[in-house]
Formats: C-alpha cells, structure tokens, sequence
C-alpha cells in the first residue's frame, strides 16, 4: 500500500473544501468588474423604468380613481376589457395598427440589410463615411420636423404636386387619401430609420473573413453570388435576432409618426392603439381603460415573439 505524505493530505483537502470552488468565482469577478460596472447603470435602467412600472398593470383590473388611489380603487376584474371590446371602434384601431406595423415590418425591415450590404460593398472610405452620415441623419431628427418636411413635400402646394400640376393639370391630395397616406407613412419611416438600423448589419459585416470573398472571386464567383452564397448566410443570425425583436413591435405603429401625420380625412385608417390611448387617457382620463389596451398590446407582442422563436429554432436560429 502507497504511503500518503502530508503534502499530498494537504492538497486534497484543499481540493475538498467548501470554499475551493469559489475561487475561480471570484477571480472572473474580479477580471470583469469593470463590465459589471459598465452594465450596472443599464441594468438599473430597465428595472426602474420597465420592471417597476410593470406593477401599474393593476389598473387594468380597477376602476381606478385619484380620490382611492393606486390599491383602494375598487376591482372590477375583466370589466374593463368587456368594455373595451364591446366598442365597435376598438376592433378597426386593433385592425389599423395590426396593419400599419406589419407593412412597416415586411416593407422596411430588408431596407437596412441592403443599405449595409451597399455601404459594405463600397471601397473609397471618404465616400462611403460621407454616404453613412448622410443616411444617419434622419435618425436624430424628430418626427415633428420629419412630418413637417412630408407635409411641405407632399401638400396640394407642395414640391410633388407642383410636378403634377405641370403634367396632369390638378394637384393629387397625397395626405388626403387613404392609400397614398398609408404609403407615404411607410416611406417616411424607412427614409428616417432604415439609416441607423443598419448600423448592427454593418457590424455583423465587419466579422466576415475577407478571405472568403477573395476565395469566391477566384473560383469566378461574381458580386452577386458572393452576397448570396457568403454576406447573407454570414450575417443570418443577426437577421433573425433582429427580426424577432421587430415581431414585439407589431402592435406598436408609433405615436409619433401616426399623431404627426394623420388627419381626419384619413382616420378610419390612421387611429391606431398608441393614439386612442392618449386620447381616452389624457384627454379623457379614462386611466382604467388605457392601461387594459396597454396590457392587451404588450401581452400580443410577447406571444408574437413567442411564436416567431418558435418558428426560427426550427431552423437553428432561435433567440433562445
């Protein structure tokens, strides 16, 4: 039988101590305290200002009213969603939001990808910075001088129409009708957002192996099928996360864009969620019933979402 020495003894049992596990525990605590410190401020961010908030929903379930307060108002269960979906106009709003985002969605979200796959493709570095500033400037504008800059475009006196005018005679109510507002809508917010999003494209782009493109081009492969066979799949799993955070979104057309915009000529299609809660709610002071529509759009959000991971782990590429 082998003899233990006491160097031996003393190393096991530092091998079986409760605390000799956490060492490297501690060690990558210490290695990443400056990414914890820079996380802190987001994390306490979003606890304050998404997670606290979230115990408001309780409002929904309320007749609430300023005199009893936030816990003294009295229940009423469900009552205020039967009353919500016993308006006739709830149903159009729903269908109206439903609608805008989904186009907004499936017109604008390549947007983007191409401008990044464009801005990619370009190898003079002072045009294409020049290029980028250009196309992220819209992004910092806000949507009053956005809505202001259509209006003046698309007016009955406006740049467009005075196009018009000269070949058809009569000016066109661009912001008068129902299609071309809808489209103008759609326009306006690629034109102001499709610039910054495809920042997170560009990134994604920045990790693809040059080596490959040089590989393609000597077996012949042309611009095209190098985007094909080699940017896209590259950059595939930035699309899909990207896509799934976008499907949360469905419900929420904007209250900037919409309320900026629209007119009464055009509200059967323009009156979205966000717009009736502000005015059932601020106007109104209907609070009750704002935070049962709020609650109803954020719960179809989460099961969109749901749904659209559920779809994409199918292929590999879920968020989860």
């Amino acid at each position: 039988m082998r003899t233990v020495n006491a160097p031996e003894l003393a190393t096991a049992a530092q091998d079986t101590s409760p605390w000799s596990g956490r060492r490297p525990e501690r060690k990558r605590w210490k290695r990443n305290v400056s990414y914890w410190a820079m996380f802190l401020p987001v994390a306490v961010y979003f606890v304050l200002f998404k997670y606290v908030p979230m115990g408001g929903l309780i409002i929904a379930f309320k007749n609430y009213n300023f005199a009893d307060g936030l816990f003294g108002s009295p229940w009423v269960g469900f009552g205020q969603f039967t009353t919500l979906f016993a308006n006739p106009q709830t149903l159009q709003i729903i269908r109206n939001t439903f609608i805008l985002s989904m186009l907004s969605l499936l017109i604008g979200f390549p947007f983007p990808i191409l401008l990044a796959i464009l801005l990619n493709e370009v190898r003079r570095s002072a045009f294409k910075r020049w290029i980028q500033t250009l196309v992220y400037l819209p992004h910092f504008l806000s949507w009053v001088i956005v809505a202001g800059m259509v209006v003046t475009i698309f007016a009955l006196d406006g740049v467009i129409n005075n196009l018009v005018v000269s070949k058809l005679g009569e000016p066109v109510a661009f912001l008068y009708k129902e299609g071309s507002w809808v489209t103008i809508y759609v326009g306006a917010g690629i034109w102001k957002g499709a610039g910054w999003s495809a920042i997170i494209y560009l990134a994604a782009l920045s990790s693809v192996d040059p080596s490959l493109y040089e590989s393609a081009g000597m077996d012949g492969a042309n611009k095209w099928q190098q985007i094909r066979h080699i940017t896209l799949p590259s950059i595939a799993p930035t699309i899909v996360i990207v896509f799934i955070l976008s499907v949360g979104h469905v419900m929420e057309a904007g209250f900037d864009q919409v309320y900026t915009l629209q007119n009464s000529a055009v509200f059967r299609v323009s009156e979205v969620i966000s717009t009736y809660t502000y005015k059932i709610g601020l106007q109104s002071l209907q609070f009750s019933l704002t935070t049962a529509i709020g609650l109803f759009e954020s719960s179809v959000g989460f099961v969109l979402v749901l749904m659209t991971n559920a779809v994409a782990r199918r292929y590999g590429r879920g968020l989860w």
